[in-house]
């Protein structure tokens, strides 16, 4: 590192959070309403600044950040290695076009193939277009490869797999895509985890002369409530797709990059995908996904497919170094300890509540707080609860908290996080 750098994230590491304000002027709510579109439920909340699992309104006020931008602030806010990553690229080459070939996207690659069952990497800018990727390999595999004119992905009720037209059309939730219409065809539905419901849409559609060509599930369902994959289902998907000629696509957006405990989402399941998608975690809050695959479905000519933004030398730079850090930090058994840490604690937080939680169930640092069904209190009750006793969460639909802390997390911060919680439920309560 540069000494000047050396010097800056010591002063952030030495300094008071107090002392280390932002200089903006007072923020206005009213004021960004009149020129940004309302598309998000907004909290009335405004965050200027972090430090690790903690972060710091404009009133100053401390919160510990249990949403980390929903699963993506792997390291937290302001990591060193962030920092140094950032600062150095960002000094030499930030962006050029594809059209020419950028040495850390190939290293970022290399870290990623080499890491995982994949052989081979498309680098984009969100989850979404990740999927979108997919979703263009197995539609070009189907008709190049398998001889399929009319190809079928099969998806999940209550899954998650983006906003653009294609992954809210893969997306299981009406929800999503009401008023959108017309959806992208190609796609049909079946419940999560029932593999018989997978065999009977297979047979219904081939006797339609649809063939299926992929099925694209999450390991987790994350959005659709924290929902853990069974391994004997996927394990019989697997089976069934090798029998059938049927790529499997993972979407590892939320799962992915050490949040399960495992690098990947699918190493809790015991299988391989063929093609599985990466976002979120994977800049650790700067903008990057990339679709990856292996040989036999790596169809893919120059002119099929591209990304302006994609790869770019600063966000794989970026991406490379929270690689990196997930190894040398061993964050993989942190996440692993302090998850089982925090799922025993919501265990016990659920069993002081028995009219409203029900239960605790994720993997590593994805877990949710389910709670009964005619539970008096709703799970965005619970999240603002609890923030206003300085603890950040997220639901996961309206009957689950989602807790996805940084995989930086240490065991006093679960700790202080599930006395918030208690105290939040017990006001609601």
């Amino acid at each position: 590192m540069a000494k000047n750098l050396v010097e800056q994230i010591s002063v952030l590491e030495n300094k008071a959070p107090e002392a280390i304000a932002s200089k903006s002027t007072a923020f206005n709510p009213e004021d960004f309403d009149s020129y940004v579109m309302q598309t998000y439920g907004r909290f009335s909340l405004a965050l200027e600044r972090g430090q690790g699992c903690r972060v710091w309104d404009t009133q100053g006020k401390e919160y510990l950040d249990f949403v980390a931008g929903i699963a993506t602030c792997t390291l937290g806010h302001a990591h060193p290695a962030l920092i140094e990553a950032i600062t150095s690229q960002i000094q030499t080459l930030h962006h050029v076009s594809n059209l020419y070939y950028i040495p850390v996207q190939g290293e970022l690659a290399k870290w990623l193939v080499n890491h995982s069952c994949a052989d081979k990497v498309f680098f984009c800018n969100s989850g979404a277009e990740a999927n979108e990727g997919a979703i263009k390999l197995a539609r070009k595999y189907a008709h190049t490869v398998l001889g399929i004119t009319e190809p079928i992905i099969l998806t999940a009720h209550a899954s998650f797999h983006g906003r653009t037209l294609a992954t809210i059309t893969a997306t299981g939730q009406p929800k999503y895509q009401k008023n959108f219409d017309p959806l992208v065809p190609g796609f049909h539905y079946v419940p999560y985890n029932d593999i018989t419901a997978i065999e009977s849409a297979i047979t219904e559609l081939d006797a339609s002369e649809k063939r299926v060509t992929a099925i694209l599930l999450e390991p987790l369902q994350g959005e659709g409530g924290v929902n853990p994959g069974d391994p004997a289902y996927f394990q019989k998907i697997r089976q069934l797709c090798d029998e059938q000629g049927i790529l499997l696509i993972l979407d590892e957006v939320q799962v992915g990059m050490g949040r399960t405990g495992k690098l990947w989402g699918y190493e809790n399941l015991g299988i391989e995908p063929d093609i599985f998608t990466s976002a979120k975690g994977l800049g650790g809050g700067i903008p990057i996904g990339a679709t990856l695959c292996k040989h036999h479905c790596d169809v893919f000519q120059p002119g099929d497919h591209a990304s302006t933004f994609g790869g770019n030398p600063l966000v794989c730079a970026v991406a490379l170094a929270v690689c990196q850090t997930i190894e040398t930090e061993n964050l993989l058994a942190n996440a692993q300890a302090r998850g089982e840490q925090l799922r025993t604690g919501l265990q016990a937080v659920a069993a002081k509540f028995p009219l409203q939680i029900a239960n605790a169930r994720g993997w590593g640092l994805i877990n949710g707080l389910q709670l009964v069904e005619d539970s008096p209190i709703t799970a965005i009750e619970i999240v603002k609860a609890a923030m206003a006793e300085g603890l950040l969460l997220v639901p996961a639909g309206p009957k689950v908290v989602r807790f996805v802390p940084p995989l930086i997390v240490s065991q006093a911060e679960i700790e202080t996080a599930l006395h918030k919680l208690e105290q939040a439920i017990a006001s609601l309560a």
